[in-house]
């Protein structure tokens, strides 16, 4: 590498190559403490348009690439508990690697704050509907 140029784009390619997909499967405590160093691993860009965005994007169903956890699409999760759940997430209160929606354990219909549940709980999300 010899210029400034050459050195910019190994930087990008190295953090969408390398960086992103590592926070994809990175546990959450991996990610906590990639959290408290990110600044010197990713730059001067906020963790939740991030590191926290790019682990959640293991379930796409979930997450909108530019806003990060959408909160108008109703969604089924499958906890490893073998336990699924319905509701809206809430973008607000999912912090850390931690998601919490707005909905029920699906064999009650009782509608109330559900979660956190870590992002290593999840096995699954899937899109069943959206606000209208």
């Amino acid at each position: 590498m010899t210029s400034f140029d050459e050195l910019a784009e190994a930087r990008r390619t190295w953090l969408q190559q390398i960086l992103r997909p590592w926070c994809g499967q990175a546990t959450r405590r991996e990610l906590l403490k990639a959290e408290a160093e990110w600044v010197d691993i990713a730059g001067k860009v906020d963790p939740e348009k991030t590191l926290w965005l790019w682990a959640w994007s293991r379930f796409p169903e979930l997450v909108h690439e530019n806003l990060g956890i959408e909160e108008t699409s109703r969604v089924e999760i499958q906890t490893k508990d073998g336990k699924l759940y319905g509701g809206f997430p809430d973008a607000r209160k999912s912090l850390r690697g931690q998601l919490t929606i707005w909905g029920c354990e699906l064999t009650t219909e009782t509608q109330t704050e559900i979660g956190p549940f870590a992002i290593d709980d999840v096995v699954s999300v899937r899109r069943t509907g959206s606000v209208h």
